[in-house]
This record gives C-alpha cells, sequence and structure tokens, in this order.
C-alpha cells in the first residue's frame, strides 16, 4: 500500500496526450470511474445563476436526498461542494489518533487523516476507521460489524449503482458520517456536489467549516431534480450493468483477469498493467493504473462513440 500523505489519482489526459500524442478532445478518459451519460441538465431559473443561493433551493435538494437514500430519521444531513470537500476536513472533527483504513482504497482518506497529524493503520481498534463502501478499486462491500468506531466514516460514493448494498441504517449510530458522491453516478463531476449523512453534532460542525453558501444554486437545483427522478435512476443502473458486463467480455477476451470493481468500474489483474496502459494510450484511450501493484488495470465505461475504439486497441 502507499504512503498515506501520497495521493495518485484518475485523470492527466493532458499528460497523456503530450506523451503519447492527439488533442484531448481526442481522447477516450475511462481512467475514472464516472458515468459516460450524465443526467440531463434541466433548464434553470435565472437567480440560479445571479444570486446568492436560497434557503428554499437548498431546503429542496435535501428533502429529494432524503428521500432518494431514505435517510433514517434523527440523522442530519449535509450538501457540499463534492464529496472531496468533506473528506479534507472530517479528520479535524475528532481529537488526534489512530485511524483504520483497509487498503488498498481511495488514497485521499488517507492523505487527509495523515496531513492532520493522524496515525494511518489497516488494522486493530482505532479512534477512527474509513471504509469505502463499495471500495475503490475493487468493488468490496463491508459487513455493517466491521465499520465500527468512535468516528466512523463510510463512503459512499459509489453505492447508488447498488443501492440494496447501503450501509445508511448506521447513519443514525453516533459518531457515524456517511458520504456520497453526486458526480460519479449522475456523471456530472463538474458540477461539484457531494453529501454528508449522519451524526448531527458532527454535521452541524462540519457546516460551520464551510461557511455560508457551500453549493452554488445551478447545483441546488440540478441535483434536486436529479435525486427526484428515480425513472432515470433505475434506467440508468439497467444500462451500466449491461455495459460493464459488455467491457468484462471484451477484456478477458483480450486476456485480462476479472478481479472486481462495480458497474461503473472494473479491475482487472494483466501480466504487465503498464505496458496495457501504453497500448490502449497508442488509441488515445486512457486507462488506471496503481502505484501499489503493478498488474491492476482499472478502466471506466466507454461512452457510446467510444466502443469501437476501445475494441479496436484490444485487437
Amino acid at each position: 500500500m502507499q504512503k498515506p500523505d501520497q495521493r495518485d489519482h484518475g485523470g492527466g489526459v493532458d499528460a497523456a496526450a503530450a506523451r503519447f500524442g492527439g488533442e484531448r478532445s481526442d481522447w477516450i478518459d475511462l481512467s475514472t470511474g464516472i458515468n459516460p451519460a450524465p443526467y440531463p441538465i434541466p433548464a434553470l431559473p435565472a437567480g440560479a445563476w445571479t444570486a446568492l443561493p436560497d434557503a428554499a433551493a437548498q431546503d429542496a435538494l435535501l428533502a429529494a436526498a432524503r428521500g432518494f437514500w431514505q435517510v433514517p430519521e434523527g440523522a442530519a444531513i449535509l450538501a457540499v461542494p463534492g464529496a472531496s470537500s468533506a473528506i479534507a476536513r472530517i479528520p479535524a472533527l475528532a481529537p488526534k489518533g489512530r485511524v483504520r483504513i483497509p487498503g488498498p482504497t481511495y488514497n485521499e482518506h488517507a492523505a487527509s487523516f495523515a496531513e492532520n497529524g493522524w496515525q494511518v493503520v489497516e488494522r486493530g481498534e482505532t479512534e477512527a476507521a474509513v471504509h469505502v463502501h463499495p471500495n475503490n478499486p475493487d468493488g468490496r462491500l463491508w459487513p455493517l460489524a466491521e465499520t465500527t468506531a468512535p468516528l466512523s466514516i463510510i463512503d459512499e460514493s459509489f453505492c447508488d449503482i447498488t443501492p440494496n448494498a447501503t450501509l445508511m441504517v448506521q447513519a443514525r449510530v453516533p459518531g457515524t458520517l456517511i458520504l456520497k458522491s453526486f458526480g460519479k453516478f449522475w456523471g456530472l463531476a463538474g458540477l461539484r456536489l457531494g453529501f454528508v449523512i449522519g451524526d448531527p453534532a458532527l454535521v452541524a460542525r462540519l457546516e460551520q467549516m464551510l461557511g455560508p453558501w457551500p453549493v452554488s444554486g445551478p447545483a441546488l437545483h440540478i441535483g434536486a431534480a436529479a435525486l427526484r427522478d428515480e425513472t432515470w435512476a433505475e434506467a440508468t443502473r439497467a444500462r451500466l450493468g449491461a455495459e460493464a458486463t459488455r467491457l468484462d467480455g471484451l477484456m478477458t477476451t483480450a486476456g485480462a483477469e476479472i478481479v472486481g470493481g462495480t458497474p461503473l468500474f472494473r479491475l482487472y489483474e494483466v501480466e504487465d498493467a503498464q505496458a496495457w496502459q501504453t497500448r490502449l494510450a497508442r488509441h488515445q484511450v486512457w486507462s488506471r493504473v496503481f502505484p501499489y501493484n503493478p498488474r491492476w488495470l482499472r478502466l471506466g465505461l466507454p461512452p457510446s462513440i467510444g466502443w469501437a475504439r476501445l475494441e479496436q486497441a484490444l485487437a
């Protein structure tokens, strides 16, 4: 596992284009787990752009979020400008100690805790714990009994594709915070919208840290519309599941083995992940490799116009 103060992410298409050629617009970025067919942006009132975000729009968003995720009574909910903004601040909610973050997993949590003076470990009794559920990059789901700690962070950024797996019931337990990302399932990462759900005292302190108007007016309106659209969500889950199966078929035919993942990203084992990344990059297809495992390659789903190029790259 990489050091907790090191961050590496998907993306980096600009650097890939500089190395392998082509304009950025020529590339298909499969290094992230973002829905390639995003929620259609609805018409917005003019005030969403010109006025400070109002309380009514914020209340509407939070009501839609409570309904969509079936937030238990007694749990608080806060809209934030992307889940990463909460990840950066959560370590300051409790006295420094030891935080348990089973790896390998999304590295931003460990980096944030380490920067705030916490000792990051992978097992044992600790003052805090972080569980990414389902885990990124292997899709592991955590049993409820394994997620407990005085400060328990459950990152459900990729759980909307498999809503029955949610640990939302834990949101009523003191010391618990559940993170939700809007950018992954709804495919609008640039909107910068996320949610923190759980212990009212902790949520209130986090709200103070963020200050007034943390979420933009357009994000409030778009988020509320999307969270109320259950028909789109159901159809999207079915489509993503079918496309993940299609991707698995292409990759296994090309010689990769399935390790895990979710319908939004798939993790494969190959002989040399760097070589596979280079092979795909020569066709302007960018993928994700990991510094801690030279055999792991992760791919998101291509847009509808990208399947033919991916098939060509794998041929």
